[in-house]
């Protein structure tokens, strides 16, 4: 029989990039407005890296860093010695080698017997990781396993075509997760699902000639392209799928949820759902109009937001969705 114990999240952190890209500015590249993509996707702004001085890696290490500050703090005993795995997911990579888990592990100087590599989930990237987190923490025995989804979707978008260039953002968000052992903790609840679509949502890498006499690198270009209305019919079915069926798996009602965390894709999405559970709207958190589609790391982001205001309180139990390219969705009921 599956060992049932459930996961518990100790400690988180965030990152975000300092420059802020408001709706009006994105008016030099398009023709758009704040009141056009405000009422089509919830996102009033989002974050962009400085190329000089922001990617996925340093953003990544500054989530890592105060998710382990936290932790240091407020965790009686807690040892970065104890942490066994890191997982870093990330479909925005700032290089496809090294992992940038492997460089959280040296900048933060985690011990080097540590298990740390990359997992590329799209937006249910943080979600999947949860999941592989715990089934190392059992499988291992390790006490702990720090989780990191950063994303520099601001490089994979052409800043011209209006259906995606107004939706993505850059940031990180990282997590340390724990086995729960709690007396009462409930049965742990996970699931995941893919079905192979290559027209839905993609990052297709174009290469930019044949090589160069004068040069032996061959350039190339990548960028997001989506269909915008196949993509809402996914979420808005692939949501409510996992909500159930965890709901189902976890003999739990929404009344012993405290919260629903949904990837951060569009206000329109969530609120589309919200609709199918009357009486628990509120439970739906957003922060979606701040930080756009920050892809994978759009749920970290927002629990630790929603931890550090206390919206969120300890020993509440969350129940977070991912879904995105793939496609792929999936989902986690976890304690905090």
């Amino acid at each position: 029989m599956a060992d049932k114990t459930g996961i518990r999240i100790i400690a988180t952190g965030r990152a975000l990039p300092l420059r802020s890209v408001s709706n009006d500015d994105l008016k030099a590249y398009m023709d758009t407005d704040d009141e056009w993509i405000y009422t089509r996707t919830g996102i009033r702004e989002r974050r962009f890296c400085d190329p000089e001085t922001e990617d996925t890696i340093s953003m990544a290490v500054e989530a890592a860093r105060l998710a382990i500050d936290k932790a240091q703090t407020e965790i009686p005993g807690f040892d970065t010695g104890e942490i066994g795995a890191v997982i870093a997911t990330s479909c925005s990579a700032s290089y496809m080698l090294p992992s940038i888990a492997s460089m959280v592990q040296t900048e933060l100087g985690l011990h080097k017997d540590i298990l740390a590599y990359d997992l590329n989930a799209a937006c249910s990237g943080f979600v999947f990781g949860l999941i592989t987190g715990r089934g190392l923490l059992l499988a291992e025995g390790y006490k702990y396993c720090l989780v990191i989804s950063s994303e520099q979707l601001s490089k994979e978008l052409d800043l011209r075509e209006r259906s995606t260039g107004i939706l993505f953002g850059d940031g990180a968000g990282a997590a340390i997760i724990e086995l729960d052992k709690t007396s009462g903790a409930a049965a742990f609840a996970g699931k995941a699902w893919s079905d192979g679509n290559m027209e839905a949502l993609r990052c297709a890498i174009y290469p930019g000639g044949t090589l160069a006499e004068e040069s032996p690198v061959r350039e190339r270009k990548t960028v997001i392209e989506m269909n915008g209305h196949e993509v809402f019919r996914f979420a808005a079915a692939a949501v409510p799928q996992t909500i159930d069926t965890l709901l189902e798996s976890s003999g739990m009602s929404l009344e012993g949820i405290d919260y629903i965390l949904c990837h951060q894709a569009n206000a329109r999405i969530i609120d589309h759902v919200k609709k199918k559970y009357k009486g628990y709207e509120d439970k739906f958190l957003m922060n979606i109009a701040s930080y756009g589609n920050t892809s994978s790391a759009s749920i970290p982001i927002l629990l630790d937001e929603m931890l550090e205001s206390g919206i969120v309180k300890k020993n509440s139990k969350l129940l977070c969705v991912g879904f995105g390219a793939g496609l792929a969705w999936g989902g986690a009921i976890v304690n905090v």
